[in-house]
């Protein structure tokens, strides 16, 4: 099987290089009590040996395709010796957040567990993203949790002598010719349809105001709740929607509030698709597509949005992303043009991102062995600074899953120019969950309930 890099995941790789932003993806999980610590360990082991157990080496040639490989070593299982109260649980998950992590040099994912002075205990996996999507990651933590390690070993970091390297990606690049030659034909095309969604309909732009002053990293607002599922399925269902359209109204409308609609008061939504196949190597299995939606319609109807993202999947089957026929050419662009290129990636200040993992496996919310009683995914943008925000016109995206009985959405934002406080942007979830009729738990369980009216 070949080790060479799918070209999202380079792309998406060379992009964390050029930006100095880094995708990161956290699970974590809450346990009501003590967690068996052996369990874990175990839990760990087995994803040394899994398929998250990997590292990208770059090519000998500048414009080479990068390979997988076995790392050396990997990072150790962290046991906190002092406990500390539930409160302090989503502080501590964010300093797991800061501790560096590297899909080239390695670590490249870091498992942790914090006891809880009431007898309960978190635990946090953060890994980067150039490893692996959500499906992905979701697959690999049932694999380990089911003790299932991966049939496939990748060759030794730095095993190939320069020689041999040199002369594979000479070849490997060879073959990549004809597929660059068409890519340069697709950038001419998308230069004349800039800002389409790749059907040649222009999408909708806001207004942003250029960087100015010294540039600096920037703290990104957070906020995690949790739905009753049988709640969330009944109030899809009660306005003509699916979990789906239920979850990208919330994003729509949560997206009006923070001003990221166009100047018809439409917002754009940024959907994943899945395309994990069994057997799957990539790192990032998926494509996008994109919809437009009324966020005001959305609180009384999502069956619009329904129609919306049944019709946006048709299309994809139909109509190639133009974007996608642009990858070919990832391996040579410099490292300024890929910076550049960051808002067209993103789709700019009126595209917010609703990701639906749906049902997780079960085995994946067991990593001592048992369920945890809460779940939950986070998406982790770490070294964004203000001029990258300011290019991309800030940042919005939701991310969902249900398992043990609830439903998880995690949120990470960032507007230029607003208040980008925790608690600013729970006021804006709050609101949003009353306009949907939701009764949510804001934060994790250790928190009070806030309710939406009914």
């Amino acid at each position: 099987m070949s080790n060479v890099l799918d070209l999202i995941d380079q792309s998406a790789f060379r992009g964390e290089r050029a930006t100095g932003a880094t995708n990161l993806v956290q699970c974590v999980w809450a346990y009501d009590r003590a967690i068996d610590i052996d369990g874990l360990r175990q839990f760990h082991r087995h994803l040394q040996r899994g398929r998250l157990s990997r590292r990208i080496e770059r090519s000998r040639l500048p414009f080479g395709r990068h390979r997988w490989v076995s790392p050396i070593d990997q990072s150790d299982l962290q046991i906190v010796a002092t406990p500390r109260p539930r409160e302090e649980f989503e502080a501590w998950l964010s300093e797991q957040a800061c501790i560096p992590l590297d899909a080239e040099h390695g670590p490249g994912w870091h498992l942790a567990v914090l006891p809880f002075t009431d007898g309960g205990a978190g635990v946090s996996f953060v890994i980067s993203h150039t490893l692996t999507d959500g499906v992905g990651l979701l697959e690999a933590l049932a694999d380990a949790a089911s003790g299932r390690h991966d049939p496939i070993s990748w060759p030794a970091a730095g095993s190939r002598r320069r020689g041999q390297a040199l002369r594979e990606d000479a070849r490997q690049a060879a073959r990549d010719i004809p597929a660059m030659r068409r890519a340069v034909v697709a950038a001419a095309r998308f230069a004349r349809n800039r800002g389409g969604d790749g059907s040649g309909t222009p999408l909708p732009s806001a207004p942003r105001s250029p960087f100015v002053g010294p540039d600096e990293r920037v703290t990104l607002s957070r906020a995690t709740i949790f739905v009753d599922a049988y709640e969330w399925d009944a109030r899809a269902l009660s306005l003509g929607g699916t979990s789906n359209a239920l979850l990208a109204g919330l994003v729509a409308r949560l997206a009006q509030r923070v001003g990221r609609v166009a100047g018809d008061g439409f917002a754009t939504l940024a959907m994943p698709v899945n395309e994990r196949v069994d057997g799957d190597t990539r790192a990032n299995a998926i494509t996008a597509v994109d919809i437009t939606v009324e966020p005001a319609a959305a609180t009384a109807d999502l069956r619009e949005i329904r129609a919306a993202i049944k019709q946006a999947l048709i299309r994809r089957q139909e109509v190639q992303d133009e974007r996608l026929a642009l990858l070919p050419l990832a391996p040579l662009l410099p490292r300024w043009l890929i910076r550049r290129m960051a808002s067209v990636a993103l789709g700019g200040a009126t595209t917010s991102g609703s990701s639906n993992l749906g049902a997780v496996n079960p085995a994946a919310n067991r990593p001592d062995g048992t369920d945890a009683d809460y779940f939950a995914m986070r998406s982790l943008f770490v070294g964004v600074t203000k001029a990258t925000v300011h290019q991309t016109g800030g940042l919005l995206g939701l991310l969902s899953g249900r398992v043990h009985g609830q439903v998880f959405v995690s949120v990470v934002a960032y507007e230029p120019g607003r208040p980008n406080s925790n608690d600013s942007l729970q006021q804006h979830i709050s609101s949003v969950l009353s306009d949907f009729s939701l009764t949510a738990t804001i934060g994790w369980p250790c928190l009070e309930p806030v309710s939406g009216a009914r």
